[in-house]
């Protein structure tokens, strides 16, 4: 059977050449959405490194030089004015929020095993482990100990603990950064599991967390995050801008909970995939219909040789599945060329992470599922209609 629909499809090559194409686009089209959305599943399950909840980020408008409008003794009367109010629990500032897109990076390389790690940084004060939920793998977070210390001290992910020293643990271990012609030596206090602080989205990177000291630190950070009592709602933001205003009524504030960011995010990432599948859903549409008339005219052309297998015996099932078999071998083939030229992107890496075999076979696993639930309903009605026709009548046919 298998060998005499073979043939059929080879003989009408030229005529299915067109609609093989139309296949083996929607096939990929398909496995592109099917990748992104399982590269996110995969991401989404993975540790974040902090919690989150409960707590709220105020960004300071300090105006466009805050390194000499923000001097080091506010930030003591920030947290000591913010620490009284009743519903916060912790106070602690930071170079950015999670769940924005601000990003800062840097080179690093361990004199130990001269490997050199591009990676985020973020810049956080004593207090910010204990007000985000962080997650210590291994290891301390920063304290008061540390101000004055030779080295500065930082905190890093076990992605780039793994890469700055394989094999070997992190901790007690130094690190050089170098700024210009300048070199400051780091010494690594402490190691996280991991810290993405674009959300669960967010591909893993190297990350650095390195210590502020208002009092050490040449920075200005303008973010505070304050970890609230639980069940704290909005209409909490009017007293604590009341109280901000008080300490520097010539500042701005900018009041967000850090639910509404993460949520503000996640859209934002999950936008261009929703739209990307609305196009792919409605090509998918505009495939299937080509595919149906396609179908529906070979059974057309395909009457005397139809009534010529009903008069020799032939029965009406094997009629139908005679046309549903030669539609599904004909996505199997596309779909077999498609494998073959995608299959080239996790052999090369030329996708890195994004593209792992995992994904590769989820996603070429739901695209193929597709592609043959739509070749098989664009089949079904004329393969029906092919296994309906009266013998004598199709021989008849002209």
């Amino acid at each position: 059977m298998l060998r005499h629909l073979l043939r059929l499809t080879w003989k009408r090559k030229t005529r299915n050449l067109m609609l093989s194409l139309e296949i083996l686009i929607a096939f990929a089209i398909v496995f592109a959405i099917a990748a992104v959305a399982l590269r996110y599943l995969d991401l989404a399950r993975a540790p974040i490194g902090f919690d989150g909840s409960d707590v709220w980020s105020v960004q300071i408008g300090a105006g466009h030089n805050p390194e000499q409008s923000m001097p080091a003794e506010i930030y003591d009367t920030l947290e000591r004015g913010l620490r009284e109010l009743p519903q916060v629990r912790e106070v602690a500032f930071a170079a950015y929020s999670p769940y924005t897109g601000s990003t800062w990076t840097s080179t690093y390389k361990s004199p130990q095993t001269g490997a050199d790690v591009r990676a985020n940084v973020i810049e956080a004060g004593d207090s910010f482990d204990t007000t985000l939920g962080i997650r210590m793998a291994r290891g301390r977070w920063f304290a008061r100990t540390d101000e004055g210390a030779a080295r500065q001290p930082v905190v890093v992910d076990e992605r780039m603990a793994a890469e700055l020293f394989p094999g070997r643990d992190a901790l007690g271990r130094t690190l050089v950064e170098k700024v210009g012609e300048v070199e400051h030596t780091l010494e690594v206090i402490g190691v996280v599991e991991a810290f993405r602080h674009k959300g669960p989205l967010m591909t893993p990177v190297p990350f650095m967390l390195t210590r502020f000291s208002p009092l050490s630190s040449k920075s200005r950070p303008e973010v505070i995050l304050l970890k609230l009592a639980p069940g704290t709602t909005r209409v909490f933001e009017q007293a604590l801008n009341e109280r901000l205003k008080l300490i520097r009524n010539d500042w701005t504030y900018r009041i967000a909970p850090l639910d509404s960011l993460r949520a503000a995010m996640l859209k934002e990432q999950l936008t261009p995939l929703l739209v990307a599948a609305v196009i792919a859903a409605f090509m998918l549409v505009m495939v299937s219909f080509g595919l149906f008339g396609v179908l529906w005219q070979n059974v057309a052309q395909r009457i005397p040789e139809i009534g010529l297998r009903r008069a020799v015996g032939a029965r009406a099932g094997d009629i139908y599945r005679q046309i549903v078999a030669e539609q599904l071998l004909l996505s199997t083939l596309a779909m077999l060329v498609g494998v073959a030229l995608l299959v080239q992107l996790p052999l090369t890496g030329a996708l890195h992470d994004t593209l792992s075999w995992r994904v590769f076979t989820g996603a070429t696993v739901l695209s193929m599922a597709t592609i043959y639930l739509l070749s098989l309903l664009c089949s079904v009605y004329p393969g029906w209609r092919a296994s309906r026709l009266n013998p004598t009548e199709a021989l008849h046919h002209e």
